[in-house]
């Protein structure tokens, strides 16, 4: 049996930068720590600095970066039931931004409704 809906996973899920993946790769390099110390010292995975480890010998600092685009910066408002005034502000700014730089390109409202009804109909199709 899985985790009940609306439960978050107990592990955080954590960002890690570049060059803060940069610093533990320097600290297991060096020979100051394994990577199992490491991890152990600052609780993170110790496959996952070995990872990070593989990564940069084949590529250099730039194979650190990280590939993930974020996601959809309005769910987080839109999952909530009641938004306290600051949010509504921040939901009303970002929504704005959207629309701007929609109107920059020169999509208008009705294209962009047209541009989604044609990709979930395609989802919808795929099965």
């Amino acid at each position: 049996m899985g985790r009940p809906k609306g439960v978050k996973n107990k592990t955080e899920s954590r960002y890690w930068s570049k060059e803060a993946k940069y610093e533990y790769v320097k600290l297991v390099l060096s020979g100051e720590y394994s990577a199992i110390e490491l991890g152990r010292k600052n609780n993170v995975s110790y496959g996952m600095i070995s990872n990070w480890i593989r990564k940069y010998n084949e590529g250099g600092i730039e194979a650190l970066e990280n590939k993930r685009k974020p996601g959809n910066p309005l769910t987080k408002f839109s999952r909530k039931k009641k938004l306290s005034e600051l949010e509504q502000l921040q939901y009303e700014n970002m929504k704005l931004r959207i629309e701007n730089e929609r109107l920059k390109k020169g999509y208008t409202t009705e294209e962009v409704m047209e541009i989604k009804l044609k990709r979930q109909s395609k989802v919808n199709t795929k099965s």
